[in-house]
């Protein structure tokens, strides 16, 4: 299997969440959110190494959680960019020269199991992009700019798509660089590739697989872990 290497970008600041600072360092069953999100890169045989992208006021935090919780696959940690696009740019380029495979996992989605990570991998190989993806449960109109209802999309077509996200290195590679001299953000990084004609494949995910954004989310994680443990 070719060497991956997961990149984190985790210097988003927690505004829904209604906290001070990086939401990523709030308490998730007595430990950092962000400590939970890299653990399961760290148990992966599969993992070569890890770059964790961070905001500047918070690269000593993330340094002593990595040094305290023995995060060893963690190889770098460098500061982001100003928006998220940039911050997974930067910990692409960080990333040792045998990477040969790139995967982007949210630094604020704390719930993704070894053995859904494995599930993806193995169902990854053969495909230079593929995505996590979960069939949406409501019906979902297009709306114009009024909001008069303009159309009903076809529910059983439509993913609300997740990470990890894995990519071939190189492609990963040319299509930031290409969005950056073009002034072009999409929406995640799959986006990027779609933006350029690259074909993308989505991989069933988990409904657990949940991207800690409210208080809400917070609360939801912390329920999940307790079933996790009975």
């Amino acid at each position: 299997m070719a060497e991956i290497g997961i990149v984190i970008p985790a210097a988003g600041q927690g505004k829904r969440m209604g906290a001070e600072g990086n939401k990523q360092f709030l308490s998730l069953k007595g430990q950092p959110i962000l400590v939970h999100t890299v653990r399961v890169f760290q148990m992966s045989d599969c993992v070569s190494e890890i770059v964790i992208v961070g905001a500047e006021n918070d690269l000593a935090l993330i340094e002593d959680l990595v040094s305290r919780y023995n995060l060893d696959k963690v190889a770098r940690i460098c500061q982001g960019g100003v928006q998220r696009q940039d911050s997974v740019r930067l910990g692409v380029l960080a990333l040792s020269p045998t990477i040969q495979r790139v995967v982007v996992h949210d630094g604020a989605r704390p719930l993704l199991t070894l053995k859904d990570f494995h599930h993806f991998l193995q169902a990854a190989e053969g495909f230079s992009a593929a995505i996590m993806g979960i069939p949406v449960k409501d019906t979902i109109k297009q709306t114009n700019s009024s909001g008069s209802v303009t159309d009903t999309l076809p529910r059983e077509r439509l993913r609300a798509v997740q990470t990890p996200q894995i990519f071939d290195r190189q492609t990963l590679e040319t299509v930031h660089l290409r969005a950056a001299s073009n002034g072009y953000y999409g929406t995640d990084d799959a986006s990027l590739l779609e933006w350029m004609g690259y074909p993308v494949q989505v991989i069933e995910g988990s409904q657990e697989n949940i991207k800690v954004t409210t208080p809400e989310d917070l609360w939801l994680a912390e329920r999940i872990l307790t079933m996790r443990e009975t």
